[in-house]
């Protein structure tokens, strides 16, 4: 998942605003119900690796750079660790039906790198690349779709300890893992997404300190941002060099949603979206830099790391865009005299997530909210949809990532014959999804070649610094037994995946 936020704007494209989006049909809250979705749409959930697998010292997976942060002192919340996290590695099969009895279209999981190469280089760990294959198999004997998402943040600290994304030889020692991978699966994925949410991996993980591996540097941050670029490019031309089948070749990006606040406003949302958006869309897309962002970031780096010919890697034609939204963000340039805002919904760890941003402020907006603190807005995910159409109307999208956090609890529901069973009723949750997916239901009336919405989480995890505090899951997980139980929100999209119909929420 994502611990973090999502897009609209460009310099080069006018950033739409809440007063320049179309009037929408249907209530103004966004909570329809009825709204039917097109044959072909695929409806399923996600999950990362590291946040469920657990089995962290088994089967030949080395270390991470999430099981060095986890373990160190400080890191995330209570000292949580990934080490065992659902325990999915072992209840596999479990978990498999589980996604049957819900009725998933389709499933997105993230394979983990240190579980194929322990060190991030070299012959592949069999033991690793056989339980992709049992989940594979497993979902297919279900008739669920696999999208595999090649790197979800846990890179072999191996890998780290020689600079990590900082360092280019990372970039070629992802492409050979994605071949590695692409051998063993290659005639059984419908869709390979190379990496998910670079924004979070570059500038959180490298400038922030927020996320592994902790560092706090601007000029790592961005040759972090190239080197991902890079890494993906260099992974669709591996994979397409070895799968047998005709899948979609994709990257997800949690784009950013950005309004602008008073007369600073329109500059500040210009270097929020160069660094959030722009620096990935465009090279992936165009084939190129913003040079505005080459020069607001003109003090921190001097892009030397870009070389002759790595645009033209990193520019692969994309059959599909992941889209994850979570809330929106509010900006203006900083006073310099009243004390500085810095609302921008990550953990504060004393490093800056937005080099060559440094008098950007980020502001406090209305709610309601998540157990993360994040705003609650489905308009920004119709806006962020309609707007990546404008710019780029030929290429589909699909979310891949779009849920909230709540205090969930379980408690024991008594029927009128005295059965008791265990329930988990979580109203918000509910609400939440109707909204949003009555949001991209509206994106697609409005043309938005959308080809479906995978809801985070599957079921509650390790949510990265926040450890096991936040629950996001549709289905609870009690992390003493891992006994797993249906949220009511899980019933709801059961019956939205049955019947194509957003249903009415009680």
């Amino acid at each position: 998942m994502t611990s973090d936020q999502t897009t609209t704007s460009t310099a080069d494209a006018a950033t739409p605003t809440a007063d320049a989006v179309a009037p929408t049909v249907g209530n103004a809250d966004y909570r329809d119900s009825g709204l039917t979705f097109p044959d072909g749409f695929i409806f399923g959930s996600a999950t990362a690796s590291y946040q469920i697998e657990g089995a962290a010292n088994e089967d030949g997976r080395g270390p991470s750079i999430w099981d060095t942060f986890s373990h160190t002192p400080g890191k995330i919340w209570n000292g949580d660790t990934g080490d065992v996290a659902d325990d999915h590695y072992h209840r596999l099969e479990s978990d498999l039906d589980l996604m049957k009895e819900l009725g998933l279209e389709a499933y997105r999981f993230s394979i983990a790198w240190p579980r194929i190469q322990p060190t991030g280089t070299g012959p592949a760990n069999e033991k690793g690349v056989d339980f992709y294959v049992r989940l594979v198999d497993g979902l297919l004997e279900r008739g669920i779709r696999p999208i595999a998402t090649l790197y979800h943040w846990d890179l072999p600290q191996a890998l780290e300890d020689k600079g990590g994304w900082a360092n280019r030889d990372t970039a070629y020692a992802f492409a050979d893992y994605a071949r590695i991978m692409g051998e063993a699966l290659g005639d059984k994925i419908v869709t390979w997404t190379t990496l998910n949410e670079p924004w979070c991996s570059a500038y959180l993980g490298y400038g922030s300190g927020a996320h592994a591996p902790g560092r706090m540097d601007g000029a790592d941050a961005l040759a972090a941002v190239h080197h991902l670029n890079l890494a993906h490019g260099l992974a669709v031309s591996a994979l397409k060099e070895v799968v047998t089948n005709n899948p979609d070749f994709s990257i997800t990006l949690n784009l950013h949603v950005i309004r602008g606040e008073g007369e600073t406003g329109p500059e500040a949302i210009r270097q929020i979206d160069g660094l959030a958006n722009r620096v990935f869309l465009q090279p992936l897309l165009q084939g190129s830099y913003p040079e505005d962002v080459l020069a607001d970031t003109a003090d921190v780096t001097d892009w030397a790391f870009v070389l002759p010919g790595d645009l033209e890697l990193i520019h692969q034609p994309l059959d599909l865009l992941g889209v994850n939204y979570y809330s929106t963000t509010l900006v203006r340039i900083w006073d310099g005299i009243s004390p500085r805002a810095n609302n921008d919904g990550h953990k504060d760890m004393g490093g800056s997530p937005w080099p060559g941003a440094d008098r950007v402020e980020f502001l406090a907006q209305p709610g309601p909210y998540t157990e993360m603190g994040w705003n609650i807005e489905p308009a920004g995910l119709e806006e962020l949809l309609v707007s990546l159409h404008d710019q780029y109307p030929a290429l589909p999208l699909m979310v891949t990532e779009n849920g909230a956090a709540f205090a969930d609890t379980r408690e024991v529901d008594v029927a009128a014959d005295g059965t008791e069973t265990f329930a988990v009723h979580d109203p918000e949750r509910t609400d939440y999804l109707q909204r949003h997916f009555t949001a991209a239901h509206r994106a697609i009336a409005r043309g938005v070649d959308l080809r479906g919405y995978q809801v985070w989480s599957l079921m509650d995890n390790f949510e990265w610094g926040y450890g096991y505090s936040k629950r996001f899951g549709i289905v609870y997980v009690d992390f003493d037994t891992f006994e797993r139980t249906l949220k009511d929100s899980a019933k709801w999209y059961s019956q939205l995946i049955a019947t194509r119909s957003i249903p009415a929420v009680n």
